[in-house]
């Protein structure tokens, strides 16, 4: 059976002397995995298929269980991205979130969306696109982040605050034991629920978000800790 399915390329790997795995966000289908071959041959028609966050439609073959793409046509190859170290982390962090929420065959349409437009904004700016994105993924696998009112009195954390690595909620110092966070960082998560802008407290944001999709989630980033640590 041959299918036809609109996919971001999460990640490749080398398979045999030519082929590669290859693992594919899909609108309809969730996440699946596949086999490109021949793809390492030089002069490979599907080589530009397999190269990262390739965002192409895909036919495959599905036989026996197993998927192998016999063509591509591509819809976006961000090729900004091989000359941008900043957003190519970003990118890979953004590929790396998908990769770690969702499970073989889990369907997503909505992330697929969202994360196709946060690569496209990776060629105007980074680290904005990046929270907003985070902050979304996690809401879509059901830990999401909220910077409202504190849970535990009502009122809005100002000062010193702390964050709930369990609730994913922001609470005054005095009402929680969670981690010590700064306003600033409240302030530019506040910001990105709201699709406002945010100047400051961006970076720390995306620390906070690090540890909580490590910590709460249980996925490790390690693109965005090589994004954090470039400083670009």
């Amino acid at each position: 059976m041959e299918f036809k399915t609109d996919a971001l390329l999460l990640k490749a790997s080398d398979y045999g002397e030519n082929d590669k795995m290859i693992t594919l966000l899909t609108a309809d289908r969730g996440k699946i995995s596949a086999c490109m071959k021949g793809v390492k041959k030089t002069g490979a028609k599907l080589k530009f298929a397999a190269q990262p966050f390739c965002f192409a439609e895909y036919v495959l073959a599905a036989r026996g269980g197993r998927n192998t793409v016999i063509s591509a046509s591509l819809h976006d190859g961000f090729y900004f991205l091989r000359e941008n170290l900043s957003a190519f982390y970003a990118a890979a962090t953004v590929a790396g979130a998908c990769d770690k929420l969702l499970l073989e065959g889990m369907t997503n349409a909505r992330l697929l969306v969202g994360a196709v437009r946060a690569i496209g904004a990776f060629e105007r700016e980074t680290d904005f696109p990046l929270l907003r994105f985070l902050l979304f993924a996690a809401a879509e696998a059901g830990y999401p982040v909220s910077a409202a009112e504190c849970p535990v009195c009502g009122k809005i954390p100002s000062g010193r605050m702390r964050f709930d690595m369990q609730s994913g909620r922001f609470t005054c110092a005095d009402c929680s034991e969670g981690v010590p966070a700064s306003e600033v960082t409240y302030l530019a998560v506040r910001a990105a629920e709201r699709g406002e802008r945010a100047e400051e407290g961006v970076r720390r944001a995306l620390r906070l978000l690090s540890a909580y999709f490590s910590r709460r989630i249980e996925a490790e980033l390690p693109a965005l800790s090589t994004f954090l640590e470039l400083g670009l």
